[in-house]
Order: structure tokens, then C-alpha cells, then sequence
């Protein structure tokens, strides 16, 4: 639970205030559920390099390139959608278990797909997966976080994700000299088979989940296992008064269960901000340069072969300023580290943009690009997933989740979908410029209304976001 296991009332405690044996245990927990962020990646990442072969084999125009990397992004958003309200209802183990079938599924249908609408149908079913992946996990992590690691448990979601690119990256190459884009896909069924049997044998429900639900009692077992009885009483009590107060400010706003929730006077601050960077985060340009890198790299003069070479070399980039993004959220603070994100992004992907109009070469585009993926990762990447699952209170954080999930998938799709065409259009270097305008109006957007959410409780955050927003908090 977000107020999780700090034995300081009303605080987040430091680090101390639990049992070395129970910070193990709960990251073991945490990377399990963060394979699903690793199946995130991965399943967005592989397609940048099986597509160099697949447009071959099955003939495809521009048009048709862009559907199959789209597609899985229109199954994201419905995935992200229904996974929130299925969320509250079967708890976040089931709901990884079953990502974890999806996953396996979808890897079946287009490792031996026979055609473009098959290939469609498999991209759609990881698309399912990867939607309700990417809304689960942000909220599970946040419900067994104790505070004080809170803010590093929720960035190895993003972690993962660049884990799960960057092994994409690396399969790509392995198998681009036999131009086995089937093997490509396939490899992604071991980590989906490990997903599943987590969820399976593993984990553990979430805390938070079983009180809503009436189970305080399952709950209090647990996490008494963790940090003792006393320390365990206690969080349950918070947990209970706080899900009571939700229910009184609920009650006295007549509103319905659910995503309807979401428009109540208390959550609008929260869920500005949770959709504000989740369309950022994509109208920002990143998965353009994702899944078309070895794409645009080709388009510099590099055969197919080294435009994934250096691909990996950009997820190696991603990956590594994921870990320095890790080690600073819980020390600079989330506010900071989205702003020179921002900053540093507007820049280079302009840059990137006059290096494609003004012919720079491609050693200046490639480096244009890497600075251009160390800024988004060193900050907006991992502190996006972040934010969302800390800015909502706890009676709809799955349900903000959800919500904030599926517009990112959204603009994920729309940005996707239009990259190519747009680029034909207009030019590719325009393009890139349209993205650093985007940069720069959200740098603005945080600077205003963004409040700081390290070391805060979740009351002492609704607060901040209230003050930020000029709103008046309901008295609880």
C-alpha cells in the first residue's frame, strides 16, 4: 500500500524503519511484477527489427508497416482500459497471471502467423497484454512498497522496459544475418512463461487490494511476516481509516464507483496531471525513435544489418540512464528530474531534426539520438510511471492507472501511426521539430503544476496538488 510499511506515523520513515530480510523479499516480489513491463518492452521493441524483413516477405506498403506496429497499440489501450476496473475486482496477481496467457498467446499467433491479417490479429492480442501490463504494474509495485524505497521500486518498471527494448534490440541482431524475424518473436514466450508462473507461485496479493475487500485480516498476516505484528496493526488501521475517509468524501459527492470517480473535484488535479505526461511522454517523439530507430538509421546510409547494430547501442544508452534515473528519484526527487528531462529533450531532438534538413551526417544524427534517448530516460521515462502511481489516492489510484495507461497508449498510437506518413509529408527532420514544440510547452505545464511527491504521504501529495491547481481540498 502507498503509505506501506514505515513504522513512523503519517510519514515515510527512513529506510530503517524495515527489516533488511523484508526490503529482499519485497524486490525480489517487485521484479516478478516487473516482468510485465519487461514483456512491455519487449513486444514494442522487437517489431523495429523483425519489420526490415517482414515488409519483404509479405510485401508491405508504408501504409500497412505502420499498422502492424499500431495495431498492438490500439489492444494497449483497450487492455489498459478494462484491466483497471478488472484490477479492483480479481486483484493484480490474477490480472498478471492472465497478461502472462495473453502474452503467450499473442507470441503463438505471430511467430507462425501466414499473412498480414493473421500477423494483425497476434500484434492486437500482445497489444491486450502489454495494456494491461503497463496499468497493473505501476499499482501493484506502489501497494507493496514500503515509502522509503517507493519511488526506486516504481522506476524498475521502467527499468524493465528498457531491459525488455534493449533484449529486443539484442534478439533483432542475433537473428538479422538469417532474417528469422519468426524467431525474433518467439524468444518472447520464455519471459511470458516466467511472468505467469510468478503470478502463479510467487506473489503475493496486494495489501491495499485485501483491505479494500475486506480481507484485513489475510493482509495483516502478511505483512506482520515482514515487519512484525505491531508495525503491521498499525499500517492496517491507516489503511482502513484512509479507505473510510475516500468513502465519506464519496459519499458526500454522490459519485459512482469506477472510472466515474475519476471526475470527482479531489481526483481532477491528479488526473490532469496523470494524463498531461501520459500524452507527453509519447507527443514528446520516444517511440517514434523506438520502434523506427534502425529505420531512420537506414535512412542515413547504413545497411540493414548495422542500422540494428546500432539500435542495440541505443538501448544500451536507454538502459543504462534508466539505472542512473533509479539511484537519483529518491535522492533529487521527481519534479527536478522531469524538468531537465524536458529541457535536454526539446534540444536534441530539434537538433535532430536540423541534422536530417541541414544533411549533418549520420556519426551527428546518431548522437542527436542517443542524447536525445539518455534525457527522456534519465527522467520522464521512469518517473512517469512513477508519478501515476503516487498523484491518485488509493480508492482510484488502479482506476487512474488505468485511465493515464490508455491515453498513453493512445497518443502512443496516434504518434505511431502518423510518424512515417507525416515524415513523408512534411519531411522527417519537420517532424522532429513538431516534437521539440511539445517539449517545450510541457516543460511549461511542470513548472506550474506539477508538485514534488518524494518523501510525501499520499494526503501531504493531494495537498500539493490542490495548491498547485488553486483548488480547494475536501475536508476529510
Amino acid at each position: 500500500m502507498a503509505q506501506g510499511f514505515s513504522r513512523e506515523p503519517g510519514t515515510h520513515g527512513p529506510l530503517s524503519d524495515v527489516p533488511t530480510r523484508a526490503v529482499r523479499k519485497i524486490s525480489l516480489w517487485a521484479v516478478a511484477i516487473a516482468l510485465g513491463g519487461f514483456l512491455f518492452g519487449f513486444d514494442t521493441g522487437v517489431i523495429s527489427g523483425a519489420l526490415l524483413y517482414i515488409k519483404d516477405d509479405f510485401h508491405l506498403n508504408s501504409i500497412q508497416q505502420s499498422s502492424v506496429v499500431s495495431v498492438l497499440l490500439i489492444g494497449a489501450v483497450v487492455g489498459s482500459l478494462l484491466s483497471g476496473r478488472l484490477s479492483d475486482r480479481i486483484g493484480r496477481r490474477k490480472i498478471l497471471a492472465l497478461v502472462g496467457v495473453a502474452f503467450l498467446a499473442g507470441t503463438a499467433v505471430v511467430t507462425f502467423a501466414g499473412g498480414f491479417v493473421t500477423l494483425l490479429v497476434g500484434r492486437i492480442v500482445l497489444g491486450l497484454s502489454v495494456g494491461a501490463a503497463s496499468a497493473t504494474v505501476p499499482v501493484y509495485l506502489s501497494e507493496i512498497s514500503p515509502p522509503a524505497i517507493r519511488g526506486r521500486l516504481l522506476t524498475l518498471n521502467q527499468l524493465m522496459i528498457t531491459v525488455g527494448i534493449l533484449a529486443a534490440y539484442l534478439v533483432n541482431l542475433a537473428f538479422a544475418s538469417s532474417e528469422m524475424w519468426r524467431a525474433m518473436f518467439a524468444v518472447g514466450a520464455v519471459p511470458a512463461a516466467l511472468l505467469l508462473a510468478a503470478a502463479l507461485w510467487l506473489l503475493p496479493e496486494s495489501p491495499q487490494w485485501l483491505i479494500t475487500h475486506g480481507r484485513a485480516e489475510v493482509a495483516r498476516r502478511g505483512i506482520t511476516a515482514l515487519i512484525g505484528p505491531d508495525a503491521a496493526d498499525e499500517v492496517v488501521s491507516r489503511a482502513q481509516q484512509r479507505m473510510a475517509d475516500d468513502r465519506e468524501t464519496r459519499k458526500q459527492q454522490n459519485e459512482e464507483q469506477g472510472h466515474k470517480q475519476l471526475s470527482a473535484p479531489d481526483v481532477r488535479p491528479a488526473l490532469v496531471i496523470g494524463l498531461t505526461l501520459a500524452a507527453v511522454q509519447q507527443f514528446g517523439g520516444i517511440n517514434s525513435i523506438i520502434y523506427y530507430a534502425p529505420t531512420i538509421i537506414q535512412q542515413t546510409g547504413l545497411n540493414a544489418s548495422n542500422s540494428i547494430l546500432y539500435s542495440v547501442a541505443i538501448g544500451v544508452i536507454n538502459l543504462l540512464m534508466t539505472l542512473v534515473a533509479i539511484r537519483m528519484v529518491d535522492r533529487i526527487g521527481r519534479r527536478p528530474m522531469v524538468l531537465v528531462s524536458l529541457g535536454l529533450m526539446a534540444v536534441s531532438v530539434f537538433l535532430l531534426g536540423l541534422s536530417f534538413i541541414v544533411e549533418m551526417g549520420s556519426e551527428l544524427t546518431l548522437l542527436f539520438m542517443v542524447v536525445y534517448i539518455a534525457a527522456y530516460a534519465g527522467g520522464l521515462g521512469p518517473v512517469f510511471w512513477t508519478l501515476i502511481g503516487e498523484v491518485f489516492p488509493p480508492s482510484v489510484r488502479a482506476a487512474g492507472s488505468s485511465a493515464s495507461t490508455a491515453v498513453n497508449w493512445m497518443s502512443n498510437f496516434a504518434v505511431s501511426l502518423a510518424f512515417l506518413p507525416l515524415a513523408t509529408v512534411i519531411g522527417q527532420g519537420e517532424t522532429f521539430w513538431v516534437f521539440a514544440v511539445i517539449c517545450v510547452l510541457a516543460f511549461a505545464f511542470v513548472v506550474k503544476y506539477l508538485p514534488e511527491t518524494k518523501g510525501r504521504d499520499d494526503e501531504q501529495i493531494d495537498r500539493a496538488l490542490h495548491q498547485r491547481f488553486g483548488s480547494r481540498q475536501p475536508h476529510r
